[in-house]
């Protein structure tokens, strides 16, 4: 019925083992862009691909025209449900065998894979196409599901099932997280569909409350590195922990610029004119928590007057990310825009990713630095009051090391 294919494993968990290299992609869709992503994504020759949601948008090809709207809702307030064109499903398929076929693919939901339909149907073509390792991971649900390769334990989350913290989700969670063996898998890498940190003026705090219920716990189990999509531009974050910026928090990046039919966002929550109403920004799934921020620069504001601490570098451009982690200390991000295809040797962001764990104070002992507990010791107090400085001395780097702690 078709070729046969050939692909290596994933090496087994290991401190001394990583897959050479990751292509992180968000919202590919299939256009010309969608095209030009996986083209340059196979010259980068990687070894797994982690797809952030939103795939094929076959729930929306036909309503659209293929032009794209890049709020459906708004162009579309009537329409009862989404399509769900399901050959879009297929020739989705096919487009991306010549990547797929030779290295694994894993992958979490979006907002497009929902796909509502009668009697209360929801995600049928996704979850019938896809098999995730939920069972193996110790997950009832295959909307959540956790997976080692070589010394990277990665914890795919979602957005779009019960996040909060009396839900199963979030019991899940903190059972993986707990059996975790850094001395195996040094690396801690989440996923999941909308970013939490974004300063662009589209989803701005749309998933506030999936933060407000889950940022603690991934803190507490020092998660390096979160990879997001759902905005359709690139942004880097400095390290950060409730919007403050922390050299023990997680790395987040967008990358929902993969060339689906919506189009690239362009607009800055942060520049004149573009601040969302409160009313902006409602999720397809859980609440509205919109906030405004109690201390900074932007304190009593709903949006900064310039481009957040936090937001390290931004740009709107199609492309996608390639994660190479070297060793349990150092990991490599290099951010390709579709347009550096041609050009040798080019790319629009580079940072090395640092691990120093020892320099960090584990929430996890007994004692007031707890995050649950809302203090710091004395030490970590320090360390924090230092990096701080340290950030707020660098206007902006696109190549950059970012180190968990400095003394």
């Amino acid at each position: 019925m078709s070729e046969e294919h050939v692909f290596e494993t994933l090496p087994l968990p290991s401190p001394n083992a990583y897959p050479h290299r990751i292509a992180i992609i968000g919202d590919l869709g299939l256009t010309s862009n969608s095209s030009t992503t996986i083209d340059h994504v196979i010259v980068n020759d990687p070894s797994m691909i982690l797809m952030v949601g939103d795939l094929t948008y076959a729930n929306q090809y036909l309503t659209t025209g293929g032009k794209g709207a890049p709020c459906y809702s708004c162009a579309f307030p009537d329409a009862p449900i989404r399509e769900t064109y399901q050959p879009r499903w297929d020739g989705w398929g096919r487009f991306m065998e010549p990547l797929i076929s030779s290295s694994p693919m894993m992958v979490i939901e979006g907002n497009h894979e929902i796909e509502p339909q009668v009697s209360g149907i929801t995600f049928k073509s996704y979850l019938t196409r896809y098999a995730v390792p939920s069972e193996e991971s110790g997950s009832n649900s295959n909307f959540y599901y956790s997976f080692d390769a070589g010394g990277i334990h990665f914890v795919m989350l979602g957005a779009y099932v019960d996040y909060n913290s009396t839900g199963a989700q979030y019991s899940w969670l903190k059972q993986d997280l707990n059996q975790v063996d850094r001395a195996k898998t040094p690396w801690l890498v989440a996923a999941w569909h909308p970013p939490w940190y974004n300063s662009y003026s589209s989803h701005y705090q749309e998933f506030e409350c999936m933060r407000q219920e889950m940022e603690a716990l991934l803190y507490q189990y020092r998660v390096d590195i979160v990879f997001s999509g759902h905005v359709h531009a690139y942004e880097r974050m400095n390290r950060v922990y409730n919007y403050t910026l922390d050299p023990c928090g997680p790395v987040y990046i967008t990358v929902g610029d993969g060339g689906n039919i919506e189009k690239v966002d362009v607009d800055h929550a942060d520049e004149p004119g573009n601040c969302p109403s409160a009313g902006d920004n409602i999720p397809e799934f859980g609440g509205v928590c919109h906030i405004n921020f109690s201390s900074g620069p932007a304190e009593g504001k709903f949006c900064w007057d310039k481009q957040p601490e936090w937001s390290a570098f931004r740009e709107s451009s199609f492309g996608h990310g390639i994660l190479e982690v070297v060793n349990s200390t150092y990991a490599l991000w290099t951010w390709h825009r579709n347009q550096d295809i041609y050009k040798d040797d080019s790319h629009g962001d580079q940072i090395y990713v640092v691990r120093q764990p020892e320099l960090c104070i584990a929430s996890t002992l007994e004692g007031s630095g707890k995050p649950e507990d809302g203090g710091l010791t004395n030490e970590a107090a320090d360390l924090l009051a230092r990096w701080t400085r340290f950030a707020a001395s660098i206007e902006m780097l696109t190549v950059a090391v970012i180190w968990t702690s400095f003394y």
